[in-house]
């Protein structure tokens, strides 16, 4: 920095020619490394490896920044030189400090454009592409300022050591910070669920589509399309379920005859058991039960136990309609009925014969 700066004066120009100088010069430098850009960028589109693409991207823009800003620098220690004669070392320290946030700032940018494109593959789980990227950045973004600080002329043992016990003591202030945040490093590892899950919680009113795991709290999208904010350290202390990772969806339905076909129930029960045996969207392989069950109050009750093929809501209840309208036209066919509630009245013949003398007797005049 002071080399280039002692260089610069060495010219003999005044302070504002020097400023002149060095900006075209920063122009000249930028248009070069547009046209090393294009070239770059040409020759990266022929290859079939998207990496270096991804790698070209991320340095476009920082690059072109510190192309402009660290020639700045020297021109501005120019202006102090000219106008005072304090002491112009702390622009190195500025320099560096530019250096590195350069290299952080691609560093950066190259973890989304590769995040971006592994989730555009769509070959990857999200959520743990998601965690994988952040846990990056947050090593990066680290890395970065300790190495500022190391740059400033600060200690990093002493730092290291205060933060010991600056750690305790904002380990206590923020406590539900942190829980939130090992409540996120929790799911990614875990995996309970993940992004696009439907899930729902027997422990709190929590149902929907988990539309984003961050930090600190997760969003859930609930069916009627409300947003739903949850903290992450909610999930360390209640029960999860996690419908979308179901096997088989189940159907399990009473259907009551009525009593006047209990002849007929043994026969109608073991028609359904072979239709269901044989339908296309019923998981045979799974527990399928057709039994007679109990006397109601007013029908004899069986009861169908069995899965389905599909996990997918809206499949499932057009299989179990088409289960149940089978299962209809079974009971039909065999001449007998579904019941429904009915109630039998008794009357004895004598007491109604002594109403009814006891009626005219009062009728008499």
């Amino acid at each position: 920095m002071e080399f280039l700066q002692r260089y610069v004066e060495s010219f003999g120009y005044d302070w504002l020619s020097n400023v002149l100088l060095i900006t075209a010069g920063s122009f000249v430098l930028w248009l070069a490394w547009r046209v090393i850009y294009g070239r770059l960028e040409a020759i990266t589109a022929k290859t079939q490896l998207a990496w270096d693409d991804l790698v070209i991207r991320a340095l476009k823009t920082p690059v072109s920044t510190l192309i402009w800003v660290w020639p700045a620098t020297v021109s501005v220690g120019l202006i102090v030189a000219s106008h005072s004669d304090k002491d112009t070392i702390w622009l190195g320290k500025i320099d560096l400090i530019l250096v590195i946030t350069t290299f952080i700032w691609i560093s950066l940018r190259l973890i989304q454009n590769v995040e971006e494109h592994v989730l555009e593959q769509k070959k990857r789980d999200e959520t743990t592409v998601q965690a994988i990227a952040k846990v990056a950045r947050l090593f990066f973004v680290t890395i970065g300022i300790l190495t500022i600080m190391q740059a400033l002329g600060l200690s990093l043992s002493g730092l290291l050591t205060f933060g010991g016990v600056g750690g305790l003591i904002v380990g206590l202030a923020a406590k539900d910070l942190l829980s939130n945040f090992f409540g996120g490093m929790m799911i990614y590892f875990d995996r309970p669920f993940k992004v696009g899950d439907w899930i729902r919680s027997p422990d709190r009113a929590i149902e929907g589509t988990v539309e984003r795991i961050g930090w600190r709290m997760t969003i859930i999208r609930t069916f009627d399309k409300r947003p739903l904010y949850v903290p992450n350290s909610v999930f360390s202390n209640i029960v999860v379920e996690n419908p979308s990772r179901m096997l088989n969806r189940r159907i399990y339905e009473k259907i009551g005859l009525r009593y006047d076909d209990g002849d007929k129930m043994e026969a109608i029960v073991d028609d359904v058991k072979i239709m269901l045996e044989g339908h296309k969207d019923i998981d045979s392989r799974q527990t399928l039960m057709v039994n007679f069950d109990a006397f109601g109050p007013s029908s004899l009750n069986f009861f169908i136990y069995t899965f389905t093929k599909t996990v997918n809501w809206a499949r499932y209840h057009e299989v179990k309609q088409d289960v149940l309208l089978q299962v209809m036209g079974i009971i039909k066919s065999h001449g007998a009925d579904i019941a429904y509630p009915t109630q039998t009245l008794k009357i004895d013949p004598v007491i109604m014969a002594n109403d009814e003398a006891q009626s005219k007797h009062i009728i008499q005049p």
